[in-house]
């Protein structure tokens, strides 16, 4: 059962992007930037884990969980040092995706030549 209902959360966050995108006519960077804010503030609130136990990796796949654990990671910092540990622990879950993000898009930036 996890799995449905790891499909119909995933399948959600798509289909409410492509609805704000298209109601509102805004770029893919806007909707990027908006779902980080929004699983951010569902850290805050204490809610994405609780979705998180019920639909598994269909809320640990999309955007929203790049933000989820931002804030989360930023929370830890904060309880054990305090506001220095606000900045300096906030890409502690992160920094793997964002290293292998950035070698990534190097590695294709090498091989394929942009359209003009």
């Amino acid at each position: 059962m996890i799995y449905l209902y790891a499909f119909i959360f995933g399948g959600a966050i798509c289909a409410l992007g492509e609805i704000i995108k298209s109601v509102f006519k805004i770029t893919n960077g806007h909707i990027t930037g908006l779902f980080v804010c929004i699983g951010a503030l569902l850290e805050f609130f204490n809610i994405y884990d609780s979705i998180v136990d019920l639909v598994g990796a269909g809320a640990l796949l999309p955007i929203t969980s790049f933000g989820h654990s931002l804030a989360h990671a930023a929370f830890v910092g904060a309880k054990d040092s305090g506001i220095i540990g606000l900045f300096s622990n906030v890409y502690d879950k992160t920094s793997g995706g964002i290293s292998f993000t950035i070698l990534l898009s190097i590695i294709i930036a090498l091989i394929f030549k942009p359209k003009r």
